[in-house]
C-alpha cells in the first residue's frame, strides 16, 4: 500500500453478515473505474487500480470506513472504438450507484465513491441529486493530481508505476496527443477519443517514475482523507 499504513483496511468481502450486523454502522468506502484502453502501454483497469489504492489507504487509517468492492465497469463510451473496452453507459451507471446506496442503508451511515474516470461524473452527479432527495447520504470524490495530463500519460503511467508495475508495459509506452484538453474538448464530445489519438493516448509518458507516482498517491490519499473528515467527523 501507498502511503505506509501498517492497519490493514476493514474489507466488505471478507467479512460475514453478523460481522457486519456487529458494526456501528460505518462509512462505505466504493472504489469505482472503468475498463477501457488505456493507450498500448496501461491496462484497462487503470482508472479502477487508482481508485482502489486511494479507498483502500483511507480506510487502512480510519476504524469506522469500510472498503466496498471496487466497481470496474463505469460509463467509458468515449473510448468506443478501442479494444476491450467495456462501458455501461450514463443512465446504467446511475441506476447502479443509486441502488448500491438504497441498499446500503441497513447497514452503514454512509457512501463514499472514490471516481477513478472523468466519465463517470454525469452518472454519479445524478446519483448524489437522488440521495439528496431520498436523504441518504453520498459523498462522491474524484481525485486531483497537480499538472495532470489528461489520460494515459505521464501522469497515470507514474500511478501505475507505483502501485503495480508489472502491469505497465514500458517498451510499448509512446506519446499521443499532447494539446490540452480544452483545446480538444469539442471533438471529445463529437467524436471520442479515437478522433483526436490514433493510440488513444492523451498526453505523452516519457519520464514517468514509479517515485512520481508514490509522490501523486500520498497526496491524493491527503486530499481524500481531509474531505472524508470534513463529510463523516470521526
Amino acid at each position: 500500500m501507498v502511503g505506509g499504513s501498517a492497519v490493514a483496511p476493514r474489507l466488505l468481502a471478507a467479512a460475514t453478515s453478523p460481522e457486519v450486523e456487529r458494526w456501528d454502522r460505518p462509512v462505505l468506502v466504493l472504489p469505482l473505474g472503468s475498463a477501457e484502453q488505456h493507450g498500448p502501454h496501461l491496462p484497462l483497469c487503470t482508472d479502477a487500480m487508482v481508485a482502489e489504492e486511494l479507498a483502500r489507504a483511507v480506510v487502512a487509517g480510519r476504524d469506522d470506513l469500510v472498503l466496498a468492492p471496487t466497481m470496474w465497469l463505469g460509463a467509458s463510451g468515449e473510448h468506443e472504438g478501442f479494444a476491450g473496452t467495456l462501458s455501461i453507459g450514463t443512465e446504467v451507471l446511475a441506476r447502479v450507484v443509486t441502488e448500491v446506496v438504497r441498499s446500503s442503508r441497513q447497514s452503514f451511515r454512509g457512501v463514499v465513491v472514490v471516481n477513478g474516470h472523468g466519465g463517470n461524473a454525469d452518472a454519479l452527479a445524478r446519483a448524489v441529486a437522488t440521495a439528496d432527495e431520498e436523504a441518504d447520504e453520498l459523498l462522491v470524490h474524484a481525485p486531483r493530481f497537480p499538472e495532470a495530463d489528461a489520460h494515459a500519460g505521464r501522469t497515470e503511467t507514474s500511478l501505475l508505476l507505483a502501485i503495480e508495475p508489472s502491469l505497465v508495459r514500458q517498451d510499448e509506452a509512446m506519446a499521443g496527443n499532447t494539446a490540452p484538453l480544452s483545446a480538444l474538448a469539442g471533438a471529445l464530445r463529437s467524436g471520442g477519443v479515437r478522433s483526436v489519438s490514433a493510440n488513444g493516448v492523451l498526453g505523452d509518458p516519457a519520464g514517468s517514475t514509479a517515485d512520481e507516482g508514490r509522490s501523486l498517491l500520498v497526496g491524493a490519499t491527503a486530499r481524500l482523507e481531509a474531505e472524508i473528515d470534513g463529510r463523516f467527523p470521526r
